[in-house]
C-alpha cells in the first residue's frame, strides 16, 4: 500500500486508500438530548464499517476525571457495570445508549468510540444529555394583594415545588412585564417588585415558570389598591418637613427659670377683723374692762349706752 495515494475525508472519519475503508464512520442524528427525571434517553449513533466483526463501542460520560458507562462487543456488555448504572442501560448492534430511570446525576456529555479491528481508526463522536426536573405549578405569594396607593416596595414572589434550570416571566393584565423604573424583577427574574404603587397599578398578575422539559404558569392574582386622600397626599409629602422643623424648635427651646419668694405663714390669730390694735374702732366703741389689778386711782362715767366701768390706776 502506497499512502501518497491515499484520500483522508476527516469530516466524516473515512480514510480511502486504494479504495479501501480504513475507518469507521459514526453518524449522530441529534447531539443534544434532554430527558426528565424518571425517563429515558435514546443516546442514538449509527455506524458503517467494511469489516464484518462485531464493533467494540464504549460509552463515557465527560467529568473531571471521565466515567465508563459501559463497553460492549455488540450488543454483548463486558464485565460489570458500575452500580449507578446497573439494571438501566442497554446497547444497541448499531452503538446507540438507552438509558432507564434517568437521574440528575446523568446530566453531561457523553462521548462514544466504536473501533473494529480490521479498522485502523476508531469512529468517535458526543452526545450533550441533559437531565431536569418537571416543573410544578408555581403559586405567586404577596404579603397583601391590597393596598394604599403610594404605598411602598410591594414583593411578589413566583414560588415552585420542584423544578430544575428554571427561568420566569411576569404578566400584567395578561402581558409580559419587563423591568421598568418602578416594575423591577431580581437577577433570576423569581421577584417581582413595585417601588411605588399607583392607581394604574390595580390589575391582574401571574408568573410562568419555564425549563428545557417543560413550562407551567400560576393562577392569576389580583392587586387591588385603594386611593388615598388629599389630606393624606399633603401630609405625605409636607409632613417631613413639618416633623424636623418642629424637633429643630423643641431642641432649641428651654423653659424660663423663675425667681420663687418664700411666703410667710400668716398667724391665724392676727386676723384684721379681730385685731386689738389700739385705735381700732371696735376698741374706741367698747373698751376693755378690768376686773383685777392694775387698779385705778381715777374714776369716771362712761356715756350712756355703754357699762360703767370704775377705773383706779395706782
Amino acid at each position: 500500500i502506497v499512502l501518497t495515494d491515499c484520500v483522508t475525508a476527516s469530516t466524516s472519519h473515512l480514510y480511502f486508500c486504494a479504495g479501501e475503508v480504513w475507518a469507521v464512520n459514526i453518524t449522530i442524528p441529534n447531539t443534544l438530548i434532554r430527558g426528565t427525571v424518571g425517563g429515558e434517553a435514546l443516546l442514538s449513533v449509527r455506524y458503517n464499517s467494511f469489516s464484518l466483526d462485531l464493533p467494540v463501542i464504549k460509552w463515557e460520560l465527560k467529568r473531571e476525571k471521565s466515567v465508563t458507562v459501559v463497553q460492549s462487543i455488540g450488543t454483548d456488555i463486558i464485565g460489570t457495570p458500575r452500580s449507578e448504572y446497573r439494571d438501566r442501560i442497554l446497547v444497541f448492534e448499531n452503538g446507540t445508549l438507552l438509558l432507564h430511570n434517568l437521574r440528575l446525576s446523568d446530566d453531561g456529555i457523553y462521548d462514544v468510540a466504536i473501533s473494529i479491528t480490521d479498522d485502523i481508526f476508531t469512529g468517535e463522536g458526543s452526545i450533550t444529555l441533559t437531565v431536569d426536573e418537571p416543573i410544578s405549578r408555581p403559586y405567586i405569594y404577596v404579603e397583601s394583594s391590597s393596598v394604599l396607593e403610594l404605598s411602598e416596595n410591594i414583593i411578589f414572589n413566583c414560588s415552585h415545588e420542584n423544578g430544575t434550570r428554571t427561568t420566569y416571566r411576569w404578566f400584567k393584565g395578561g402581558k409580559p412585564l419587563t423591568n421598568e423604573t418602578r416594575f423591577l424583577l431580581s437577577p433570576d427574574q423569581k421577584l417581582l417588585t413595585i417601588k411605588r404603587v399607583l392607581m394604574t397599578d390595580d390589575d391582574i398578575y401571574s408568573c410562568t415558570v419555564e425549563n428545557p422539559v417543560g413550562s407551567a404558569t400560576s393562577l392569576p392574582i389580583r392587586l387591588t389598591v385603594y386611593r388615598r386622600t388629599s389630606l393624606y397626599i399633603i401630609l405625605s409629602t409636607g409632613g417631613i418637613f413639618l416633623l424636623i422643623t418642629l424637633v429643630t424648635v423643641c431642641a432649641c427651646w428651654t423653659p424660663s427659670k423663675k425667681q420663687r419668694h418664700p411666703r410667710t405663714r400668716k398667724d391665724p390669730s392676727m386676723d384684721d377683723s379681730s385685731s386689738n390694735s389700739i385705735g381700732s374702732p371696735s376698741e374706741l366703741d367698747n373698751p376693755p374692762c378690768y376686773t383685777r389689778s392694775p387698779e385705778y386711782t381715777t374714776s369716771f362715767t362712761q356715756s350712756t349706752g355703754s357699762p360703767a366701768c370704775s377705773h383706779r390706776y395706782t
